[in-house]
Order: C-alpha cells, then sequence, then structure tokens
C-alpha cells in the first residue's frame, strides 16, 4: 500500500490555505459574531422557528461564491459540470485539512458549508437524472441559485428505510403523495425536495420505493415546525404531505428503484463526512496539546502529567488508524463500485465520528473550565458531530453492516 500522498495534493492544499488566507479570512473576521462565542445566537432567527438567520445564510453563500470564481468550489465534481474532477481521496484529505484548522468561514460544520463543495445531490442527479433534471438542477444547486431538501426519514421510520409509510399512487398523467418525514434540513429554504414513496411492494421490501422531486409549494406540501436540536440553528423541519400531486416527470432514477437514488447520496456524504470529523479531531487534539504545554500548575506545565499525556496519546493513536483507514477507502471508491466498498465506508465513517466526539470532551476536560465555555470551540464541535453518529445511518446500522460482510448474513434474503 502507498501511504504517501498524491504528489499534486500538497501544492493543492497551500495554494487552498492562500486564498483561505487572502479572501476568506477577512470576511470572516469582519463577521465575528458568528464564530465567536455568540455564534449560535447570531446564527439563529429565534423569530421563525429556529431556523438559521438570513445574514448568516447571506454570508455562507458570499464564501461559496468567492470559492467558486477562485475554482475551489467545484474541485470534486466532474468536468461536465465545471468542477476539477477530484478524487475521493482528494476530497478525504482536503476535508480533513480544512477541518483541522478549526472553526471558521473556510469550512462551516455546522451547515456542511466549505470553499470545497460537498454535492451529493449534483452526484444524485448528474447519475439519475433526466437530461431535462440535470439541466434544470445541476448547475443551479452548485450556485445556490436553487436549493433541494432530502426526505428519507420519517417519523416512524429512520435506518429502517424500507418500512417507510409515505406512499404514492398512479393518478391522471401523475401520482399522489401522502406521508410525513422527519428532521428534513434545509426545507426552510428549498423550491423542492426529493421525497422517497413506497410505490409498489410490501413493507420491509427494498424494491417498490421511489424518489420524486416535489416542489415545496405544492398543495398539500405542509411544514408544521422545526425540530431544536443539540446545535442550533435548526434547518430540520416536520413535513406533511396529503395529496400531493406531482407530474410523472417528477420521478428522479428508475421506478422502484429509489433506495439506488438514496444510497448514492449517503455514500457520497460518508466517507466525507469522516474525513471532516477526523480533521475536527485532530485540531481538539492539537490544541489540548499545546494548552497543556502552557498551561502551569503546581509550578509546572500541566502536560508533565501522565493524566494528561496518556488520553491524547490515545487519541492520536487512534486518529492516525482513523486517517489511514480513511485514505484506504477513498482510495478504493475511487476504484470500485460504491456498494463493494461500504463496509470499509461504515468502518470509516463510525469510528471518526465516535473520535471526534471523544476528542472534544478530552479537550474541554484539559483546558478546564475554560473548555467548558463557549468561548473555546470544543462545545461547539462536539454538538455539531455528536448527531453524526445517529444520522445518515447510525453507528449501530454501520456496523451492523460490517458484520452482514463479515457473517455474509444477508444471503438469505438475497
Amino acid at each position: 500500500m502507498e501511504f504517501a500522498l498524491p504528489e499534486h495534493l500538497p501544492a493543492v492544499l497551500g495554494e487552498m490555505d492562500t486564498f483561505i488566507e487572502r479572501e476568506i479570512r477577512p470576511l470572516e473576521l469582519s463577521n465575528i459574531q458568528y464564530f465567536d462565542h455568540r455564534r449560535e445566537f447570531a446564527r439563529t432567527d429565534i423569530e421563525r422557528g429556529g431556523v438559521p438567520a438570513g445574514e448568516w445564510e447571506d454570508l455562507l453563500a458570499e464564501m461559496r461564491s468567492r470559492a467558486d470564481r477562485a475554482g475551489w468550489l467545484r474541485y470534486g465534481l466532474p468536468a461536465s459540470v465545471g468542477g476539477r474532477g477530484g478524487s475521493n481521496l482528494d476530497m478525504a484529505v482536503i476535508r480533513e485539512h480544512l477541518a483541522a484548522k478549526g472553526l471558521g468561514l473556510h469550512n462551516d460544520l455546522q451547515n456542511e458549508s466549505s470553499i470545497v463543495g460537498n454535492f451529493p445531490r449534483v452526484i444524485m442527479m448528474e447519475r439519475f437524472g433526466t437530461a431535462e433534471q440535470r439541466r434544470d438542477w445541476s448547475e443551479a444547486l452548485i450556485t445556490g441559485e436553487r436549493a433541494m431538501a432530502f426526505g428519507l426519514t420519517e417519523p416512524g421510520h429512520g435506518s429502517d428505510a424500507t418500512w417507510l409509510q409515505t406512499s404514492a399512487r398512479r393518478t391522471s398523467g401523475g401520482w399522489l403523495i401522502n406521508g410525513s418525514k422527519r428532521f428534513m434540513t434545509g426545507v426552510h429554504q428549498s423550491s423542492h425536495a426529493v421525497i422517497f414513496a413506497r410505490t409498489s411492494g410490501e413493507p420491509g421490501q427494498a424494491r417498490g420505493i421511489t424518489a420524486f422531486v416535489v416542489p415545496t409549494d405544492a398543495p398539500g406540501f405542509d411544514v408544521p415546525f422545526y425540530w431544536w436540536t443539540f446545535n442550533m440553528p435548526s434547518d430540520h423541519g416536520e413535513v406533511e404531505l396529503r395529496e400531493v400531486y406531482v407530474h410523472e416527470s417528477a420521478v428522479l432514477g428508475e421506478l422502484d428503484r429509489g433506495l439506488d437514488v438514496a444510497q448514492t447520496f449517503l455514500h457520497e456524504n460518508r466517507i466525507r463526512q469522516a474525513a471532516a470529523s477526523l480533521g475536527a479531531a485532530q485540531y481538539c487534539i492539537d490544541q489540548a496539546v499545546e494548552y497543556a504545554s502552557e498551561r502551569m500548575v503546581f509550578g509546572k506545565a500541566l502536560a508533565v502529567n501522565q493524566a494528561i499525556q496518556w488520553p491524547l496519546v490515545e487519541l492520536q493513536t487512534e486518529a492516525q488508524m482513523v486517517r489511514l483507514l480513511v485514505h484506504y477507502t477513498a482510495s478504493q471508491l475511487d476504484r470500485k463500485p460504491h456498494m463493494e466498498v461500504s463496509d470499509k465506508v461504515a468502518m470509516a465513517n463510525y469510528r471518526a465520528n465516535r473520535l471526534v466526539c471523544e476528542a472534544a470532551d478530552r479537550a474541554m476536560q484539559v483546558f478546564g473550565g475554560l473548555g467548558y465555555t463557549r468561548h473555546q470551540p470544543f462545545e461547539h464541535i462536539y454538538r455539531h458531530h455528536r448527531r453524526y453518529r445517529i444520522t445518515e445511518g447510525s453507528e449501530e446500522i454501520q456496523i451492523r453492516r460490517i458484520a452482514q460482510r463479515m457473517f455474509d448474513f444477508g444471503r438469505a434474503s438475497r
């Protein structure tokens, strides 16, 4: 196995850092209320149900616009949509590098906004969309001209997606959709949502679920409230669909094969998510080491105490092992179909997400009372990354996926 990074990457990271210091850092400093101890309050619009404040989202849009003009935003996308064709390994290294810089406008954890964009919806559209859908959506999703929410989770069903209760039945020229969705991220600013609904088959069957592109202003599409979460602001809406009509052209991908669309979305996210969690974990470790080396207690540096050293050594060792796993998995994704590597993606994802929570918690402990304040970033990092141990496949589901490959217990159902 080759452990060195591809030759082009160090230079890419250097150019990226220069761009951040020249274009993004000054913009961040002039809007520092979104990144210092006031961040959660400045970002949240209490009067609109706790969704992100408009000024905060405008700032993120300006960051993305500058990154796009400089050629960074689309780095991981194919040339067909103006990208640079960055590999999965490229994206993993870049995502880790950006997260390891700590909180900042260059790579905001809460919104998953970054100067190097992660565009699972674009990949989803390019892979499964018709020519008309790709024309209408791909470029608009990249520039932010249009936004599309993703509706798979339901009040009664999360990881057990094949048991979802939202249904669609044929009618004249299209479909009528009925059901409900939960935690639909970004629906507050989305003109459309990808809604997964059963169109045939029985509960528990993977086949028979279809993806529909549904206008959020369609009659019967309602967002009664937004969930307030551990990490605010929240744009995770509760959605109800009552006799929502869509045209036949709203189907995304093959009829009854909607879970193929969903899996593409999830796998595109999981490996990049793992890399970002690793980077944030490394940031927490590095900050704790630096503080412990400078902090004087009982006339000596805090770092001389083994009770401080050993937990950080354990975390650093874990980080290095996860880093090798993330790089290996990303390189395999560049060579093989994603379903063939799904167990490795699961390993990298759940271990990295668990690591960052442990690293943030340990950094708080090393910093003592100061670490518990919002003047340090660790509580924010912990609260953000804690959700990834649940969302997009809980760590229990990730572990189950690995066990399925190890023990081949899915054979009986094939």
